[in-house]
């Protein structure tokens, strides 16, 4: 898995740790592909701003992942449920 689609993943673990600014500047850079630039000319701050917010906000995410680990335990988990039967499987997705 390449880096962005890494970072798009931790966004929707723990988007609501972040503030609402780092949200909007995150959802507009990666999800709305906006440029920075545009991002800068829309919330009237410079394009440098918008990189340093977007970068901080990737960083914070990793080391959200880091401390808390849900990504990851997600994926073991689901690695050890993959030969149960499918609705005890069906079961344990859900709670995870």
């Amino acid at each position: 898995m390449d880096n962005r689609s890494e970072i798009i993943i931790l966004y929707d673990y723990y988007k609501e740790l972040l503030t609402k600014k780092q949200q909007t500047y995150f959802e507009g850079y990666y999800f709305f592909n906006e440029s920075l630039q545009e991002l800068g000319d829309a919330y009237g701050v410079s394009r440098n701003a918008i990189h340093k917010q977007v970068k901080e906000t990737e960083e914070k995410l990793q080391e959200y992942e880091k401390k808390l680990g849900l990504y990851h335990k997600r994926i073991k988990i689901l690695k050890l449920i993959e030969n149960l039967d499918e609705k005890t499987k069906e079961k344990i997705e859900t709670l995870i």
